[in-house]
């Protein structure tokens, strides 16, 4: 479980202190990490060792110590001298490392229960136990949010969250794809989504992401219990793909600004197709020209303001009538009425998520 560089180093950091060479073997007599610059292992010794019941031995000018997990022997630690200042320094570096096989379990145990918790592979009373044993506060604050990256994310990428968030044990980072990094926020009390926004923002600035239009922060909403943190993933998973279609000048997308976008990612593609049929019978918004596209778009900004809008469009005011009485003549709807101006910027929605879902199709 722990790598052998962290052994490596453990060692090296423990002879520094002491003064005492060191070696860790596995149970079949490999070495994994060494400060000896020749040692070399009697397999019998090894093995004799490994099958006895002592828990350390003087063999041969060496101590051997045994460091288990739970009961289940791990590692042997072998440490130069038989003195009895060896002895006790072999004792304590034996235990250093017993604690950290405890420590990285306990990480990996946390690590793996919040990828299932955040999949909904666990049940409601297996939650609530091992967030026990685990030490996991069931009853506070929490929101999810996903960093989703152009490329595949690297080791790096990881340890830069990790390092922005300064190791604190209270939020969980952590990854179930090869895109994307998930954080599990917790949140104090009187913290809310302003504060989810102004940290990703945060986290794409201190990482210099947020130059790249290929990455995004969406986070869900804020929940309660541990229980629902699933849902606030999920949440957070749907604001990444509804923000691209309909949201995709923004980096940070928030499950509760959605909107109308949220409602239409939600329907059958049939239905869709269904509705622009029978909104534009055989024409499609794409049909339109640039410049009726513009007027559309700035119209819609504008609340519908003609004044406002021909104002920003540089154009006179009866130009920007003239293009409106034109497109209700293609399409019968006046975007001056407030039914119709809804009606055609949902079309308008509708169209840009079925464009969207094919090119997932390819």
């Amino acid at each position: 479980m722990i790598s052998n560089q962290v052994l490596q180093n453990t060692l090296e950091g423990l002879k520094e202190i002491s003064r005492t060479e060191f070696c860790i073997i596995d149970t079949e007599g490999k070495v994994l990490a060494t400060t000896f610059s020749d040692f070399s292992i009697q397999q019998g010794d090894i093995q004799a060792f490994v099958e006895s019941q002592a828990d350390s031995q003087l063999v041969k000018g060496f101590q051997y110590f045994k460091v288990c997990d739970d009961y289940q022997l791990e590692y042997i630690l072998v440490a130069h001298g038989d003195d009895e200042d060896t002895y006790m320094i072999g004792k304590l570096a034996a235990f250093q490392i017993q604690n950290l096989i405890v420590a990285y379990k306990e990480r990996f145990d946390k690590d793996s229960f919040i990828k299932n918790l955040l999949l909904d592979n666990l049940l409601l009373v297996d939650i609530y136990n091992r967030a026990k044993k685990l030490h996991i506060d069931a009853d506070v604050r929490r929101a999810v949010m996903i960093l989703e990256l152009q490329q595949e994310k690297d080791h790096s990428s990881m340890e830069s969250v990790k390092s922005f968030f300064g190791g604190k044990s209270k939020d969980f980072i952590t990854a179930v794809d090869e895109k994307s990094i998930i954080i599990v926020k917790e949140l104090e009390e009187g913290e809310g989504y302003a504060d989810l926004d102004k940290l990703s923002h945060a986290i794409l600035d201190t990482l210099g992401l947020n130059q790249n239009e290929e990455t995004h922060i969406a986070y869900g909403t804020i929940v309660n219990e541990l229980k629902e943190v699933s849902r606030s993933y999920k949440e957070a998973r749907m604001a990444l793909d509804v923000g691209k279609i309909f949201f995709g000048e923004k980096d940070v997308i928030a499950y509760s600004s959605l909107g109308i976008g949220r409602l239409i990612y939600q329907l059958p593609i049939p239905l869709c197709k269904m509705f622009i049929k029978e909104i534009f019978e055989n024409k499609s918004p794409d049909d339109f020209d640039e410049e009726t596209l513009v007027t559309i778009d700035k119209f819609f900004e504008n609340s519908l303001n003609v004044s406002e809008t021909s104002r920003q469009l540089y154009i006179h005011r009866n130009t920007l009538v003239y293009r409106l009485d034109k497109l209700q003549k293609s399409t019968g709807l006046d975007l001056r009425v407030f039914e119709d101006a809804i009606t055609f910027k949902i079309a308008l929605m509708v169209v840009r998520y079925m464009k969207y879902m094919e090119t997932l199709e390819y």
